[in-house]
């Protein structure tokens, strides 16, 4: 098959199943939003596009998204007529339709099959929006942009002819009439890269090395923000380090904003939560460590002694389930993405969202019991082995899935 990716970031959710499609003998080509490419990654041939500007100050600002989508979307509309010019015509069309490139691709091509990832869709109640009440939707128009903001989805669905959606929860977000068309495969997690070391050790300032005899408190977010319930997490160290004086606490994460509002002119969230708790800390022993390349995240997770992961109802991070894949003992929220994939004194302890407290009493209880954190970590991997792996489980399952739609 002629098979075509599209994703403003490939590979992005892309990235094992576009190189297991080349192996397969498949003619695999990818369109992304860039001139300064190489020819081709992994196999896959790669072809650039040009977003087209503009600056119009008469834009409705409920029509902002939307259209900053539409351009987007003619951009690679444009390099998708050259391209069937040039003779190319796709069997299938695999794409991320969250920035909208994909818009009118079926324009282009309308016998190609089209399948779209469904990662997320927007709810005025039930979700993301207005779940934090410390940052509330005073205006009642959010709700009418945010109707906008689907509608880019709702387009694709009307073009698509089937959908993937990485878990189950983020699958039923999504118009009960589509539902139907889509297939619930995770991106997969590679467990024999992503497990347990023994062995491991960290060594801080050129002088210090910390062992898995050390409390180690891991936290990993893209970035610092409350969507990833930082300001929870910030509350909660003040009891756990009084608490346990030989701990120390990992925090990854840049400074910039991956969801929801920006932090106020001047400040980063990071900032903001960390000067509400620094008189209270021994900052001596709370790390930032901004981001990282991916075999120290791997390593850190292996040190971690609890790892705390929290999330709004909204995408669930690939990070979660890697420290589940490598054996953490695991403090989450009580949020229904997070309850998908841990259960309660199973493979992982939970807490309720906005409660620090309780997140402090549950990850001092970890810090205490190694043997109950080792039993917890040992079945969250358990789950990531038998259900969760890249290998042996999703990637077989997506390729059967791609097979299906032709």
């Amino acid at each position: 098959m002629k098979i075509l990716f599209i994703h403003q970031n490939f590979p992005g959710q892309f990235r094992h199943l576009a190189p297991a499609l080349v192996r397969q003998g498949h003619e695999v080509m990818a369109l992304v939003p860039r001139t300064d490419l190489a020819s081709d990654w992994e196999g896959v041939r790669l072809a650039g596009y040009r977003i087209p500007g503009v600056n119009r100050a008469d834009t409705h600002p409920w029509l902002v998204d939307l259209e900053t989508k539409t351009l987007r979307g003619e951009g690679l509309f444009l390099r998708a007529l050259e391209l069937r010019r040039e003779g190319y015509t796709p069997d299938l069309v695999l794409a991320h339709p969250g920035w909208g490139e994909s818009l009118f691709v079926r324009d282009v091509w309308p016998a190609a099959r089209l399948a779209i990832y469904c990662e997320f869709f927007y709810q005025a109640e039930g979700g993301d929006v207005g779940f934090d009440p410390e940052f509330p939707q005073d205006d009642a128009r959010a709700a009418c942009r945010l109707r906008l903001k689907n509608a880019n989805h709702l387009l694709h669905m009307e073009a698509a002819h089937a959908g993937l959606a990485p878990t189950r929860w983020q699958a039923s977000t999504f118009p009960a009439h589509f539902r139907q068309k889509i297939e619930v495969v995770h991106d997969g997690i590679d467990t024999m890269r992503v497990a347990p070391d023994a062995s491991v050790s960290l060594t801080l300032n050129e002088r210090l090395r910390l062992t898995r005899d050390d409390d180690i408190i891991t936290f990993v977010n893209r970035n610092l923000e409350p969507y990833r319930g930082y300001h929870i997490f910030m509350r909660a160290l003040p009891a756990i380090l009084a608490a346990r004086p030989s701990a120390r606490v990992f925090i990854v994460g840049g400074n910039d904003v991956s969801y929801g509002a920006r932090a106020p002119e001047g400040s980063s969230w990071r900032q903001i939560f960390l000067d509400e708790v620094k008189e209270k800390l021994d900052l001596s022993r709370v790390h930032f460590l901004g981001r990282i390349p991916y075999d120290s995240f791997v390593r850190l997770l292996q040190i971690s002694t609890v790892h705390v992961y929290l999330t709004y109802p909204f995408v669930l991070s690939w990070s979660l389930m890697e420290a589940m894949s490598a054996g953490c003992a695991i403090v989450a929220s009580a949020t229904q993405p997070v309850e998908e994939v841990l259960v309660d004194g199973e493979n992982g302890y939970l807490f309720p969202f906005f409660d620090s407290q309780a997140l402090a009493a549950r990850v001092l209880e970890l810090l205490a019991d190694r043997e109950q954190g080792q039993r917890l970590g040992m079945s969250a991997r358990a789950l990531m082995r038998q259900s969760y792996d890249l290998r042996s489980v999703c990637l077989p399952r997506q390729l059967a899935w791609v097979q299906s739609l032709v």
